[in-house]
């Protein structure tokens, strides 16, 4: 850890609802659910409003509507999220050349490399709370929880004590005070089967976990994972900044419309996707070592299997093999029985050579027949929440749309609530719009 409280974690408030509620002033102060919204859909975020009759990311979209049926449920817009990240991240880049991004919403700020007088706490809180402002007003009143510790890991805990708008400080020699009193899933990587597993051994809070010795977390949850818990147990934390993050998968994955069960379907359906993953590592001229399935299930349990190569591999004959013998291991093991809603591959341990001929050619010859495959689930052409414009009517977002009706409400984010009118959908006069 450091001796001074200065790295920053900076995370927008409910990104995705947020820019939506800014944009479309009739749902501001209204609950806001953003994702997939078909029957299939997953929640990526849903606003404070919605979060309130308990709607929260990676719940179904089905789950969401039982429990706020009234919400606002529209699909992403990503053009307008980068628009609006790329803004936040001048303004930390012009701070300190030390930012690392962790997503659209949310990076590291190494304050020790800013151009500050000192990095004591009144400093570094005086310049996190000069940074917020500067988003509020950049994103046109978008608002950020920012984090100050000694450690990214504290930082990031920081961030989330105080949510939405908030700002909280760690100082130097309190981390552990945070932390004792904690739940031990305040620690990345302790996720529900680590949990449990803690659970079952008395091991509660951070507190309790920090009486472990690190043989015995290694004994519970296996060697990397039980030192790097032992670690953080104790606050211990030494990871840099470091402000280019190297791409460290390729991936594909589908949601389908109907649960998968057929094998040789789905193994088809992996074969197309290690070709797409293979075409993807080629064309940026790397190579991986690790081939994973991804797997969800019927009732949104998530599956991941690994296996690792000797050299790595660009080859989509050779990642399709490994990622049907991975799926192999799963029907065999019964764990597919109920469906599967999403699959996935991807490939990891990334370099940028790969050692010829090594795993053969890329023919497949073990490939199963061609099968129709289903296409992975779409949002319509008139999607709830998409930016259009009308010949007489001007801008507005698709309100919604079915049986040959498209319905707009006219506003943007600079007039008031505007009116709700439905056309046709191959109305000329209406037509997908996009600044760019």
């Amino acid at each position: 850890m450091r001796a001074h409280a200065s790295v920053m974690h900076l995370d927008l408030d409910a990104f995705f609802a947020s820019v939506e509620q800014r944009d479309k002033p009739s749902l501001r102060g209204k609950p806001v659910v953003v994702g997939g919204i078909g029957g299939r859909g997953v929640v990526s975020t849903a606003s404070y409003e919605a979060r309130t009759f308990g709607v929260r990311s990676a719940m179904s979209t089905r789950e969401a509507r039982a429990l706020c049926g009234h919400a606002a449920f529209l699909y992403p817009r990503f053009h307008a999220y980068k628009k609006v990240s790329e803004q936040v991240f001048g303004i930390l880049r012009e701070l300190s050349p030390l930012v690392e991004p962790l997503s659209l919403d949310e990076a590291f700020v190494d304050l020790a490399a800013a151009d500050l007088p000192d990095l004591e706490v009144e400093t570094v809180t005086a310049t996190a709370s000069r940074i917020r402002e500067e988003v509020t007003q950049v994103t046109g009143g978008l608002s950020a929880s920012v984090g100050l510790a000694s450690s990214k890991f504290i930082a990031k805990i920081a961030s989330d004590l105080d949510k939405p708008d908030g700002l909280v400080v760690v100082a130097p020699g309190t981390e552990l005070d945070l932390l004792r009193p904690m739940n031990v899933k305040v620690i990345p990587g302790v996720g529900p089967a680590t949990a449990e597993r803690l659970r079952r051994a008395g091991i509660h809070t951070v507190a309790d976990l920090e009486q472990v010795s690190v043989e015995e977390l290694v004994r519970l949850v296996g060697k990397s994972h039980g030192t790097n818990l032992y670690k953080l147990a104790r606050a211990q934390d030494d990871r840099r900044v470091e402000p280019e993050r190297e791409t460290k998968s390729v991936s594909v994955e589908g949601t389908y419309d109907t649960d998968l069960t057929d094998r040789p379907l789905m193994e088809q359906i992996l074969t197309r996707q290690a070709g797409e993953v293979a075409a993807r590592l080629k064309k940026n001229g790397l190579s991986g070592r690790t081939i994973t399935i991804k797997v969800r299930l019927y009732d949104f349990t998530t599956i991941n299997r690994s296996t690792t190569l000797p050299a790595p591999t660009d080859q989509a004959g050779t990642v399709a093999r490994m990622a049907r013998s991975l799926l192999g291991e799963l029907f065999t093991a019964g764990e597919t029985a109920g469906g599967v809603r999403l699959l996935g591959v991807g490939v990891s341990g990334l370099a940028d050579w790969v050692q010829e001929d090594l795993f053969g050619d890329d023919t497949d010859e073990d490939a199963e027949p061609d099968l129709p495959l289903p296409e992975p689930a779409r949002r319509p052409t008139w999607a709830a929440g998409m930016d259009v414009v009308h010949a007489e009517m001007g801008r507005g977002w698709v309100w919604g749309s079915g049986r040959g009706v498209v319905t707009v409400r006219f506003e943007t984010a600079e007039t008031p609530a505007g009116p709700v009118r439905s056309y046709a959908v191959d109305d000329p006069d209406l037509q997908p719009f996009s600044e760019s």
